[in-house]
């Protein structure tokens, strides 16, 4: 193998690893992006859950006799 084969094939090494750890840096970035949506959309849907829970102790239990309305 010649020098020139071998640069060219060191050269074209090099560059696939250069796009190699490109990808693992772009994919890492959106990992830890997507992460902290789902922790975030985590938070959200504790809070939601909090509110609908808090909403449903307060609403009368069922079957219990309510006041009839003035009307009545």
């Amino acid at each position: 193998m010649t020098e020139t084969e071998f640069d060219k094939r060191l050269t074209a090494l090099e560059l696939k690893l250069m796009d190699q750890d490109q990808m693992i840096t772009d994919l890492s970035d959106m990992v830890n992006r997507q992460w902290q949506e789902i922790e975030s959309l985590q938070a959200k849907l504790k809070t939601a859950h909090s509110r609908i829970v808090s909403l449903e102790d307060s609403l009368p239990a069922p079957g219990a006799s309510a006041e009839k309305p003035p009307h009545y």
